[in-house]
């Protein structure tokens, strides 16, 4: 396997994960890889769709999990290097929060993330009703060019286009082109900012057969000029740890990317495919 990083990781510090991170670490030294960073869901000010959904939490207790991390970076140093990350979830109003909590910890890694976009989350289906998902995709590429004007504190952006794991047609009648013109800003934006995107998998297990964002989003990236580009599982069990990392790697290399990423002290480190 070229790819032996994976920089997209939960475990039970993230809501919406069950995962003891000790399992998740023990699957990641079976399958061979050599750095795993965690990357706890953080999301502030974030609006669940119903009252049930209230009870799961999305505001990560870093100091218990940094605690656990610690204890197990050490138990298995000899294995694999456990990096210390974080998964911002970024909206303009609360930029400064954002900026104190990142502020807050020396961490290795931080993922800014859209999962909501003018205060609604696209996983839910409230989000693409009354409307074509192209137009609803639209929307959600728009708010990103809001967010990431407001917020800079982060290393790379996550699935850039989130939304098309949850529209009524996925990726089916989605394209780069058809909002090519808010994607470009966005690219354009994270070079101007020295920032990278992730090649996330975890699109393929949302049945998109294809990572997020889609390769022609990636394409472009590299065409703009952008270099720095992390490959994450977003797995949030152990099984989904370097989920599709050989296809990853095939597309890397396919797009002319000769290194992949990682980083330790918020510093990027290429690394060879």
């Amino acid at each position: 396997m070229a790819l032996t990083a994976d920089f997209h990781l939960h475990s039970n510090y993230s809501g919406d994960s069950t995962a003891k991170m000790e399992d998740m670490i023990l699957s990641g030294i079976q399958k061979g890889l050599t750095h795993m960073c965690f990357t706890e869901h953080h999301d502030i000010d974030y609006i669940h769709e119903n009252d049930k959904e209230k009870e799961i939490s999305f505001l990560l207790n870093v100091d218990s999990y940094l605690y656990e991390l610690a204890t197990l970076k050490e138990k298995y140093i000899n294995q694999i290097q456990l990096l210390f990350g974080v998964e911002l979830g970024i909206q303009p109003h609360i930029k400064k929060d954002l900026l104190i909590f990142a502020r807050g910890h020396e961490y290795d890694f931080i993922i800014a993330s859209a999962h909501l976009c003018h205060r609604k989350d696209p996983y839910y289906p409230a989000f693409f009703e009354g409307r074509s998902d192209q137009e609803a995709y639209d929307e959600y590429f728009t708010s990103i060019i809001e967010d990431i004007k407001a917020f800079h504190n982060y290393d790379v952006f996550g699935h850039l286009d989130y939304a098309v794991r949850y529209g009524k047609t996925k990726n089916t009648e989605y394209s780069y082109l058809q909002h090519a013109d808010k994607i470009d800003e966005i690219l354009k934006l994270l070079i101007e900012n020295e920032k990278g995107i992730e090649l996330n998998t975890g699109g393929f297990r949302a049945g998109l057969d294809a990572p997020n964002p889609c390769v022609d989003i990636i394409r472009r990236y590299k065409e703009l000029g952008g270099e720095i580009i992390t490959v994450g599982s977003d797995a949030h069990r152990p099984e989904d740890i370097g989920c599709e990392f050989a296809k990853a790697s095939d597309i890397l290399k396919s797009l002319g990317f000769k290194y992949y990423t990682v980083y330790a002290n918020r510093m990027p480190e290429m690394r060879i495919l």
